[in-house]
């Protein structure tokens, strides 16, 4: 046996490749843009028919499948005949299969009955069945996507191995491009499609076809705001909503659907925006509780049901529900925005519409769609009449017809001959020559010949539609009025305006504990938490000072600081650090950044300003002025009030009066004092008064030195110097003991 001869690997190795090098725009052209636009088209833009590629070659399968009147037949069964259309893999069909189904929740008007779990748009964990465990068949609705569809209204193309035939686009009879979400991305362009309510899309459809110049305010009063399956609600701007009615770009606010359940002490959210999901709500809930910024929340739980959507916050005790909802929607998806981009293919081409102009668009669409059906339902009408015309041509010798045909010897001769014999064409003679035997008696013929009158009037009928735009119109006008009394459903996106919308506080997400504020003569200012003021140890002052305002109070409020160049400056109680006995504290005119010779001379905490309460100042020359908190309101929240009392007299004090009187301590530095109720001085309607005199100066030079209303800082005596009318030259304190 011979052996083989060893082949020299090296002698037939192809020769080494050459790069050829090929300039950007080339490669561009012939390898990015073919792709680019078969994305555009083919894949993710919807066309005006309102359906993407995918949605259509699912439906029309189900449709020659019988499933618009049929049962439900196993989703796996549908899945594999749309494969015949649809080469694209299974996973993907039954993907784009379930967000058409009714049990989704995807769409306000769904097209597919189904049956099984198919999962929920709201949510990206609940995961749908696999396709041999559902069922599903068309919904009744479906009917108005096909209604011509078997009559020429529109164009068929082959499928992608020219085995069958699918339609190019649905002959809808109504503008589902608008009442349909429809979401795609594609190369370089995305489409963003929101829903419309149906019956107020068919309105404004009817509106344009009446007068093609509605304008688009008089289009917002017809089509109030996009409605969506999920419900919610719309903050409505109207000038944001009309540049998306005009341009089809830009974007609205959306928030959920609440109720405060006052037995259980919980919220229970019913309804969310169409774009978000479950999970990421109660995930970024959940985080803020932990972080600290959701304290007043003790538990967040998906309540979702056979009843329909529900999410549950259960509240602490004393937690204020709308505090709450006012957290929720800064911080999560409860509140949030829907991005607009009407991006539609119209003739193979992308164009970017508004409401107006895609609605012009589905008219010109459906007005030819109905042209062609029209011109189908003509032709099978005149045909129908010839043929019923020559039935009559026979009517009046039917003898005759018959001997004709029994002397013909030839078959293929019966239709000439019968042409010849009653003068008719070959399609007439045809269609007699078919006649049943039993069929060939007077009664039978009459009656189909008496049909030839009505058939008439409708072909006159059909050809003055076609004739007279108006008419057709009107056509397209009855249909959508059908359409909206059979289908039209109320709005479920219920629409609010922005200005119901109370903007919530900077300060939601501080956390909030007790705490205790102290601020010293000196300036110095102390937030002790609870802890550390119940603790024995002394407070650190700096030596000689003293602490002139105490509080306990929490950390949400704010602290206005009164200083001694007339201005108040308003701060957070979060903006100050937890401090410790042992710490001096914070001095405040560096901590607010305040002028080198200004200084503190009291503070207050409050949470609002009540216009009810008071400030009262106190001078050196001893005069004192009594001012409601009103004079100090302001539309904005102002960090820094300028003018805020007199500056005739340097002051000493200013102390806050609440709804009930304050004791006041007044000393001199001439060694006297007086006690007595803040409601003794005047009120005054100016903020910056001169003030009436309180305490009685002696002799030039003698000034007030301390004002206060901690009285048990003061001392048991007091009660000695207390004055029950003003100015009053107050008493001798040499012989009292004080704790200053």
């Amino acid at each position: 046996m011979a052996r083989k001869k060893k082949t020299n690997i090296q002698e037939v190795s192809a020769p080494e490749a050459v790069a050829t090098p090929q300039p950007i725009t080339e490669t561009l052209v012939k390898n990015y843009m073919p792709y680019a636009m078969s994305v555009i088209v083919s894949r993710a833009i919807p066309e005006i028919d309102g359906f993407k590629p995918s949605h259509r070659k699912l439906l029309y399968t189900m449709y020659k499948m019988g499933l618009l009147t049929g049962a439900r037949t196993k989703s796996a069964n549908i899945v594999g005949q749309t494969m015949r259309l649809n080469p694209h893999g299974d996973a993907s069909i039954y993907e784009t299969m379930v967000r058409l189904t009714r049990g989704h929740e995807a769409l306000l008007h769904p097209f597919v009955d189904s049956k099984g779990s198919f999962g929920k748009q709201y949510s990206k964990d609940m995961a749908y069945a696999a396709s041999r465990y559902t069922e599903a068949k068309l919904e009744p609705f479906c009917q108005e996507l096909f209604s011509g569809i078997d009559k020429n209204a529109v164009d068929f193309i082959p499928n992608y191995d020219n085995t069958m035939m699918e339609p190019k686009l649905l002959p809808t009879t109504f503008p589902n491009i608008l009442v349909s979400v429809n979401l795609g991305i594609a190369v370089g362009m995305t489409s963003s499609i929101c829903s419309f309510n149906l019956s107020e899309i068919c309105d404004g459809t009817i509106a344009l076809l009446k007068h093609p110049g509605t304008t688009i305010d008089r289009m917002m009063d017809i089509v109030k705001a996009p409605d969506f399956p999920g419900g919610a609600q719309i903050i409505y701007d109207r000038d944001q909503i009309k540049k998306i009615y005009e341009t089809g770009v830009g974007s609205f606010k959306m928030r959920a659907k609440y109720r405060y359940l006052k037995k259980e002490n919980a919220i229970e959210v019913l309804e969310i925006p169409y774009s978000a999901s479950v999970e990421s709500i109660i995930k970024k809930a959940t985080d803020m509780i932990k972080s600290g910024k959701l304290r007043e929340v003790s538990d967040v739980r998906d309540a979702i049901d056979l009843s329909g959507f529900k999410l549950i916050f259960e509240l602490k005790r004393d937690a204020n529900p709308e505090l709450v909802m006012q957290k929720l929607f800064s911080a999560t998806d409860l509140e949030c925005n829907f991005d607009c981009n009407f991006n539609i293919l119209v003739d193979g081409t992308p164009m970017q519409l508004g409401i107006r102009e895609t609605l012009l668009e589905w008219i010109r669409f459906r007005q030819a769609c109905l042209t062609r059906e029209l011109t189908f339902d003509l032709e099978k009408k005149e045909g129908k009449l010839e043929l019923l015309l020559g039935l009559a041509a026979i009517l009046l010798d039917i003898d005759k017809a018959i001997r004709i045909i029994r002397s013909t010897e030839l078959e293929e001769d019966v239709v000439p001959n019968l042409a010849k014999g009653f003068n008719l064409n070959t399609r007439q003679a045809e269609y007699i020559a078919e006649i049943k035997l039993r069929n060939l008696n007077r009664q039978y013929i009459v009656k189909r010949v008496e049909e030839i009158e009505s058939i008439r009037e409708e072909i006159a009928e059909l050809k003055a539609i076609l004739a007279d735009e108006l008419k057709l119109k009107a056509l397209i006008i009855s249909q959508l009025q059908e359409i909206k009394k059979k289908y039209g459903q109320p709005r479920r996106t219920e629409i609010i305006s922005k200005d119901e919308i109370v903007k919530p506080d900077k300060d939601l997400f501080f956390e909030n504990y007790n705490c205790r504020l102290i601020l010293t003569r000196g300036g110095y200012f102390k937030k002790l938490s609870v802890q550390g003021a119940r603790s024995a140890e002394e407070q650190k002052l700096k030596e000689g000072d003293f602490v002139i305002y105490v509080e306990d109070t929490d950390n949400r409020g704010d602290i206005l600081f009164f200083t001694d160049k007339a201005q108040i400056y308003r701060v957070r109680v979060a903006d100050f650090d937890i401090s410790k006995p042992s710490h001096m504290g914070d001095y405040v005119p560096s901590k607010l950044g305040m002028d080198d010779d200004e200084h503190v001379v009291g503070c207050k905490m409050i949470y609002d300003i009540i216009p009810e309460h008071h400030m009262i100042y106190v001078f050196e020359n001893g005069k004192g002025l009594r001012v409601k908190m009103e004079a100090y309101e302001s539309k904005s929240r102002r960090r820094k009030l300028s003018g805020a009392f007199s500056l005739a007299s340097p002051i000493v004090g200013a102390i806050y009066e609440g709804k009930e009187p304050k004791l006041i301590f007044i000393r001199s530095d001439a060694g006297r004092a007086m006690l007595i109720k803040s409601s003794l001085i005047p009120e005054k309607s100016t903020r910056t008064a001169a003030g009436v005199q309180i305490m009685q100066l002696p002799k030039k030079g003698v000034k007030v030195d301390l004002v206060t209303d901690r009285i048990e800082d003061v001392g048991s005596d007091a009660a000695k110097c207390k004055k029950l009318t003003i100015p009053s030259t107050g008493n001798s304190i040499n012989q009292l003991s004080f704790n200053f």
